[in-house]
């Protein structure tokens, strides 16, 4: 049995989850999480023993300095607890940490054994896939679950996804089994620009976990930097015809499908948010205004103020074979794998808006070499009338994370 001391009493716990690696394209959901422990002060109380867990040559150690004494610091997974105040206090366990290279299995029961002394009522796990859809639309959002009941009680969709999975799939599978409420939210983000970091697609993913929780969230300083972000991607574009005339046809192909901004249930949800923002005190804008991706009443292409890093210049869309766009995260320590991560097939991608991630994308270490799959390998995901959302694509950059090996496949 697990030992928690120090840990006050929560109140209505809910566990929020994410992990660097195959499930995190441009580390959208692990900046979720690490947003949520900045902005709240989160206290962390446990860490799970990486010697368990981790390939320490594919997710390597780092070594720094402390006031001249030297300090190693081990990829593991760790576990804060934030407090919620306000009229509807709710307390939150955020579970932020890599996918593990090994013993999946006993992973998920030491943080299910966690969440039971908790009592933790409600466990959401955070993924992002790379999926066909335009940086100057709103990002997707999918949320998913094993459970019928929970399906229906919560508006989230059935997943029905058969095929390759990664620790997102297998953790909420592991809920189920153990009789915790489990859902898991999906953003896609752009395949031609998908190295990390990508602030509007965190953003997307904290709009809906406040949404599905009911609690505001501070935004802090993303809604400005997604707006940075999308400028500098409209300004490469406009540089590159043959990028530009892509651009056109996702958001033709967007714009002809169901816009999920343009459902009466989402405007409902988004003019609840503006509610929940003015009643909290913090910044809004009026509904219908879009200020949940821009932070700004102003057009998704148009605003955005400069000054700010380009971000990577995108992906042309031929580059199907991965030898465009190579991405090194060993700077952060993470990663010394040189792997490379292609996905060619696009048969793999059909079930992929299940909500798994597809190999549309693989981050590899300190050399590794990143390749998406054009429009074929996570169009279903990118689509907000897919029945199921499983993630089609994964990005394993970003601090302390590596996905060593090939990612030929679509997952959990």
């Amino acid at each position: 049995m697990i030992e928690l001391e120090g840990v006050p009493e929560l109140v209505d716990p809910v566990m929020v989850a994410a992990f660097e690696g195959w499930n995190d394209a441009g580390d959208a959901a692990s900046t979720a999480v690490a947003h949520l422990d900045r902005e709240w002060k989160g206290e962390v109380f446990a860490a799970l023993d990486a010697e368990d867990y981790y390939d320490f040559q594919v997710n390597r150690p780092t070594v720094w300095l402390d006031g001249g004494v030297r300090k190693i610091t081990w990829p593991t997974t760790r576990l804060s607890v934030v407090r919620v105040g306000g009229e509807k206090p709710r307390d939150l366990v955020l579970v932020r940490g890599i996918e593990p290279s090994m013993r999946w299995r006993s992973f998920c029961n030491e943080l299910l054994g966690f969440a039971h002394e908790l009592g933790v009522e409600l466990v959401v796990i955070l993924g992002a896939l790379l999926g066909d859809t335009p940086h100057t639309r709103p990002v997707p959002v999918s949320g998913v679950t094993s459970d019928p009941d929970l399906a229906r009680s919560m508006d989230l969709e059935e997943t029905k996804y058969e095929g390759p999975t990664g620790i997102v799939g297998i953790l909420q599978e592991a809920c189920t089994h153990a009789g915790v409420p489990a859902v898991s939210l999906w953003a896609a983000v752009p395949h031609y620009v998908s190295q990390p970091p990508n602030p509007k697609a965190t953003l997307a993913l904290l709009n809906r976990l406040e949404d599905l929780i009911d609690m505001r969230i501070p935004l802090g300083e993303l809604p400005e930097d997604a707006r940075a972000w999308q400028l500098g991607v409209d300004q490469l574009a406009a540089e590159d015809s043959e990028v530009a005339e892509y651009v056109q046809t996702l958001e033709e192909a967007r714009d002809t499908a169901e816009l999920p901004e343009a459902s009466g249930e989402a405007i409902a949800r988004e003019f609840e948010r503006y509610l929940r923002r003015r009643d909290g005190g913090g910044p809004a804008s009026p509904p219908g205004s879009h200020a949940t991706e821009s932070g700004d009443p102003a057009t998704y292409l148009k605003d955005g103020p400069g000054g700010r890093a380009r971000p990577p210049r995108p992906l042309r869309p031929e580059a199907t074979d991965g030898t465009d766009g190579t991405e090194d995260t060993d700077g952060s320590g993470g990663s010394a794998d040189d792997g490379t991560s292609d996905s060619s097939g696009s048969s793999d991608a059909s079930d992929s808006s299940d909500g798994d991630a597809s190999g549309a994308s693989g981050a590899t270490g300190s050399s590794g070499t990143k390749g998406t799959s054009g429009s074929s390998e996570a169009s279903d995901a990118s689509d907000a009338e897919s029945s199921d959302s499983e993630s089609s694509g994964s990005s394993g950059s970003g601090s302390g994370s590596s996905d060593s090996g090939s990612s030929d496949s679509s997952e959990d």
